[in-house]
């Protein structure tokens, strides 16, 4: 990741979420510009930026896990669940929505931590 991500992950990503890619790229705060010159170019996302899509991939396989261990995840899909579930408010959050914490590692950090609260049951 230090090197980089391919930029036209972020539009596979938001395909495989049902979300526009220019969603995506606001809740992870990136530059719109800046994406679509580095997918044109072919080039690699910063390892800043690919790590802030990297979390969102991660978070989609934490929720993948859980159903998997909990219920049954026969015909989930757990990209597409995400991107709904990261535009509510949630009262764990104050009222804030776990896609306004995607910027940064430290949100995407919280937001995992609030799922594994949840799968333990201690969220409430």
């Amino acid at each position: 990741m230090r090197g980089g991500i391919p930029a036209a992950r972020i539009g596979q990503l938001s395909s495989r979420m049902g979300m526009s890619k220019e969603q995506l790229i606001h809740s992870l705060r990136l530059s719109r510009a800046a994406v679509s010159r580095k997918e044109k170019e072919g080039a690699l996302l910063s390892s800043d930026e690919s790590e802030r899509v990297m979390g969102v991939e991660t978070l989609i396989g934490m929720v993948q896990s859980m159903v998997e261990e909990s219920g049954n995840p026969e015909g989930f899909d757990a990209a597409r669940w995400l991107a709904t579930w990261l535009t509510q408010p949630l009262p764990a959050l104050g009222g804030a929505t776990p896609a306004s914490y995607m910027d940064t590692f430290e949100g995407q950090k919280l937001v995992a931590g609030l799922w594994s609260m949840m799968q333990s049951g201690a969220y409430a």
